[in-house]
Parts: C-alpha cells; structure tokens; sequence
C-alpha cells in the first residue's frame, strides 16, 4: 500500500478537536495538524486555547481566555507542555486524556499602587550586580522571617520549577500554594516556604538599595528601603494538563 494512504489513513484515526493560538510558527500550526487540532477563533468555542512562548503565556494574565490555556515553552515543565511534545498534547486533548486545574494568578502592589499581575512568578531582587539586601517576609499579619539575600521569589505551582526550583524551592502541584523562596540567602539556615495561595504575602525592604520587582520575566519598577509589597491572588485561571506531558 502506498505510504501517502497509509498517512491519510493515520490522520483519519487522530480524533479532531478545535483550538485557538497565540503566538507560535508555521512549525507549531503543523504540530497541532498532526496532533488532530484545526485552529479557529478564539471566539469560536475552542477546547482549549494553545499559547506558544512566554509572552504568549503573559497575554492570558491581561486578555484571560474563555478556555482554558495549554501553555508551551521550549523546554516545558511540570505544568508546561515542551515545544517538541506539541502533536502529542493535543493528541491527548482531543482524545480526552486531560485533566483542568486552577493556577492562581497574582497581583503585586506597592504603597496601595498596583504594579503587576503574574500567572508563573514574582521575584524581588538588588538591581544592583553583586549586592544583598534585607527582607522581611509576612503572611497576613504573622511575620515569618527576615532574611539577608540577594532577593526573594514567590512562585505559583505554574511557574515553581523556574527560577524559585533553581533556588532551591519545591515543585508545586496545582493547588499546592505559593512557594517563597529566598535567592541566594546570606545565612545557611533561611527556609523554602509554601504559603495559603489566598493569604496576602508582604515583602518588606529593610536595607538601602534599589530593589527590582520582576513579574513573570518581565521589570516591572524598582522599590527601595521602605516599601512593603503586597502579593496576594486576583484571580485565577484553568490550565490544561495533557496526560502523559507533566515533566519532574
């Protein structure tokens, strides 16, 4: 039999689901073909909304989608789809082995000032190359800890096996909390913590020195001894996880 019929015939069996996209290429859109995936409007009912690329992935903080999101990163993750495993996790979703989960969203303020929403991670860290600052770190109205360091971040279950799991946090399962990680904390005995992802985290700058507050990858302002930044959840949204793709 020729290879052409039994290629047509391999598409036929890859059961057919509608999703929308941002961003990604020419390369993505055929991953998706072969995955069984014909893309439509978001505003045409698509099961899930694909989104390529970190920016792509912050759009859904500003623009949420009336679906929910199968984000895709080069690399993946526990909760990302790799860039190579595209045709698969769509396969997956079309064919129903999925599950949704709900990831927090959080927003950042300073002095009552809103600064940045973020979907994976909020980190606060010295501008400055090869300086330390002072944090202290609250829950609500319990202190927990001051910490000399380099900076402090807080990440989601979405974005804990980024830049908090390099420094040294735990990788979260969706719904597990936010983790609050010192980075490169001046004493040996500075703790990894999980916090209510509801409870409002302060992160106040005890030491001279601009301090940046980085969402998502992104600057958002600089802060300095004094300020006390507020993170707490604004909202949430429903990410998919195709089965057989979680990474650890």
């Amino acid at each position: 039999m020729p290879h052409g019929t039994d290629e047509a015939r391999r598409r036929r069996e890859v059961p057919a689901v509608n999703v929308a996209v941002r961003g990604g290429s020419d390369d993505d859109a055929a991953a998706l073909a072969v995955g069984g995936a014909t893309i439509v409007d978001e505003t045409a009912d698509p099961a899930v909304v694909v989104a390529v690329g970190d920016e792509a992935i912050r759009s859904a903080v500003a623009d949420p989608p009336a679906a929910p999101l199968l984000p895709v990163t080069a690399a993946g993750g526990r909760h990302l789809v790799a860039r190579d495993a595209l045709d698969a996790a769509v396969a997956a979703v079309a064919a129903g082995d999925y599950r949704v989960a709900s990831h927090p969203i959080l927003g950042v303020h300073d002095d009552g000032d809103a600064l940045a929403r973020a979907l994976r991670d909020v980190t606060l860290v010295t501008d400055a190359p090869a300086s330390i600052s002072e944090y202290a770190l609250a829950v609500g109205d319990e202190r927990l800890a001051s910490v000399r360091a380099d900076g402090v971040v807080l990440a989601t279950p979405l974005g804990s096996d980024g830049y908090a799991a390099a420094a040294g946090g735990s990788v979260l399962e969706a719904g597990a909390g936010v983790a609050v990680v010192p980075i490169a904390p001046f004493s040996t005995t500075a703790e990894t913590r999980v916090v209510d992802p509801d409870g409002t985290v302060t992160v106040s700058v005890e030491r001279e020195g601009a301090v940046a507050v980085v969402a998502d990858g992104v600057h958002r302002g600089v802060v300095d001894r004094g300020a006390a930044v507020r993170i707490d959840r604004v909202g949430s949204l429903d990410v998919v996880a195709p089965t057989g793709t979680e990474n650890f």
